[in-house]
């Protein structure tokens, strides 16, 4: 299994809504460096939810369900669905993640605007340690 991860603003999409939906297709992603991730994506894959804007936080994780495929609005564009898989009881915040040092060259610190990345084994490591209920299969 392979980790990615996916932002979105709570007011539009939030770790509740994929919950209550069980499955959505993601859709909307633009930019050509997180259309690449995207289309690296591979059924089972873990997804990880990371509320933007003031919440700014790890709040969940879910899974690519089926293959990545064009978006029907944009069929240049890539799409994937994603499955819900479970919610952490405490947000792992953007300023926690910084503040350990550890991930300077990782996307969602370097790039704040880069909605959807490829995740570093060595973050999911630390990420399972902050988060004991973080626990994909």
């Amino acid at each position: 299994m392979r980790f990615f991860l996916a932002k979105s603003d709570p007011v539009e999409y939030s770790i509740q809504d994929l919950e209550r939906d069980g499955v959505t297709d993601w859709t909307g992603v633009r930019n050509a460096q997180a259309q690449q991730a995207i289309r690296a994506m591979q059924n089972g894959d873990c997804v990880i939810c990371y509320h933007s804007q003031g919440e700014a936080a790890i709040v969940g994780w879910g899974y690519v369900e089926g293959e990545v495929f064009p978006d029907g609005a944009e069929p240049k564009w890539s799409v994937f669905r994603y499955r819900f898989g479970g919610r952490l009881a405490r947000p792992v915040t953007l300023a926690e993640i910084k503040a350990s040092g550890l991930f300077a060259d990782f996307a969602l610190v370097r790039q704040s605007r880069l909605s959807t990345m490829a995740v570093p084994v060595e973050f999911v490591t630390w990420l399972k340690k902050q988060a004991r209920d973080f626990r994909p299969a």
